[in-house]
């Protein structure tokens, strides 16, 4: 699947961008292949606009914030929010609301701004740590992996991969049989559970508290429709670690990955750097696999193109899932020209 290519992919809201990076001016970003410009406005709200200005397509984002406004830095056009321009310098005396910009959705939830390209099919999803007491939230990681979101989604749910790729922080490589699953699906994606016995190394022994060499992960995770998931782990002494990853789509090869996390113990049980350090030696791991695998994942999984084992089921069913949502919107799989799809070879008569 090319994601650039499926529209009905812009009508989802992904995470670019961490809000305190637009405390110092507006700054660019390309979501599905559309560069847009994000700026704070006057009451520290996030807008969001093509960056292209419509005078000689100089890029709003080298510019700079006048109040609600950005303003073009090759001839000072301004633009609000909406994208209507809202002052021509060099023509006071004729309306500037004659130019227009493309301008989209946008909005702010868990310190990163949101944004939406078309009309949203569904909301930000909630995330029920963000509003109930005792939990904390930090800020884990933003930056460009090139893989696709799906491939991360999938590498989310599988339990198979925890021996091989996480071998060296918490993976169990003598135990490569992953445990069982159980999956409930929604509209927009889907809830997974699973119990994950884990090896738990010596700097995780200090952050979880927890002695033993090995521990049980109880993961109640969810997938949200595209790229998005939320990772909740249990365990046995009732510490929980919740995870939240998007894959927000740059262009067909290259996602950016915004992580944050919540956490139901406080600094002093747990330093934020060193829980930081952990999954980051555990995101480096998942980052080194996906970055050498085909960006366009095939969600036909009858192709041929892919083989597939049965604890694949999770990526199986997102691929049957974002199938459907194709469908429904009346559109096909776009897939590129070096799509590895099996010929057929036909029987000797």
């Amino acid at each position: 699947m090319l994601v650039t290519q499926q529209p009905v992919l812009r009508r989802f809201w992904y995470p670019v961008i961490p809000m305190a990076r637009l405390n110092d001016g507006p700054k660019p970003f390309r979501l599905l292949n559309q560069d847009l410009v994000l700026w704070l406005d006057s009451q520290g709200k996030p807008q969001v606009a093509e960056d292209r200005c419509a005078h000689r397509s100089a890029k709003l984002s080298l510019g700079w914030v006048d109040g609600d406004n950005i303003v073009c830095p090759y001839h000072g056009w301004n633009y609000d929010g909406t994208g209507a321009c809202k002052k021509i310098p060099q023509t006071p005396d004729r309306p500037a609301s004659r130019v227009k910009v493309p301008a989209f959705h946008a909005d702010e939830r868990y310190g990163y701004v949101w944004v939406c390209l078309g009309d949203p099919v569904t909301g930000i999803p909630e995330m029920p740590e963000a509003k109930e007491p005792g939990y904390r939230m930090f800020h884990q990681f933003h930056e460009v992996w090139r893989t696709a979101g799906l491939r991360l989604m999938e590498n989310s749910f599988d339990n198979a991969h925890f021996s091989f790729v996480h071998r060296e922080s918490f993976g169990q490589y003598d135990k490569p049989i992953p445990a069982d699953l159980n999956i409930e699906e929604g509209e927009y994606g889907f809830r997974f559970e699973t119990k994950a016995p884990v090896n738990n190394p010596e700097s995780q022994k200090k952050l979880l508290k927890m002695d033993s060499d090995t521990t049980v992960r109880h993961m109640t995770s969810n997938w949200y429709m595209p790229f998005g998931r939320r990772l909740n782990i249990s365990y046995p002494n009732g510490l929980v670690h919740s995870i939240v990853t998007y894959a927000t789509p740059i262009d067909d090869e290259h996602s950016m990955i915004c992580q944050w996390a919540f956490r139901s113990d406080s600094e002093e049980d747990a330093p934020e750097a060193e829980i930081i350090a952990f999954d980051r030696q555990v995101t480096e791991e998942d980052k080194r696999v996906l970055e050498s695998t085909d960006y366009d994942v095939p969600l036909d999984t009858a192709s041929g193109e892919e083989k597939h084992m049965p604890s694949d089921q999770p990526g199986m069913v997102m691929r049957k899932m974002m199938k459907a949502l194709l469908e429904r919107f009346g559109e096909s799989e776009a897939r590129s020209d070096h799509a590895r799809i099996p010929v057929k070879q036909e029987k000797a008569s």
